[in-house]
């Protein structure tokens, strides 16, 4: 057991080292604009590579991206849009489903052709 908490302890150490300390990060460019119609922008960057800008009217629409490096070393770029429809992301980072299956595709397919009737029930 005490074997095993050195072992923890180590791979605990290994993974704070590792980590790069970006608290001393710094705001290097910031724009901010909001105007009477509601409609606003902003964009900032940082010192550790950090982007990012958004446009929009408050309540009712916003596009944007975030650029960063991830932890792991990974590029990371998030485009966006939220309105009526919701958030919509998207980047290649982001997992995508599956597709959907050949026979739920033309099961579908048999539903739409052939509507149900109604059901009326009775009161």
């Amino acid at each position: 057991m005490y074997i095993l908490s050195i072992i923890l302890v180590a791979l605990c150490l290994v993974a704070s080292c590792s980590a790069v300390d970006e608290s001393g990060a710094v705001i290097t460019n910031y724009r901010s604009e909001a105007n009477p119609d509601g409609s606003y922008s902003y964009e900032y960057g940082t010192s550790n590579n950090i982007q990012a800008q958004e446009t929009g009217v408050g309540g009712a629409y916003a596009a944007g991206s975030v650029q960063y490096t991830a932890p792991d070393g990974q590029p990371i770029q998030l485009a966006y849009t939220a309105d009526e429809n919701g958030y919509q992301p998207s980047g290649a980072h982001l997992p995508t489903p599956p597709p959907i299956p050949d026979y739920i595709l033309r099961a579908l397919a048999y539903i739409e052709a052939h509507p149900f009737a109604r059901i009326q029930l009775k009161k």
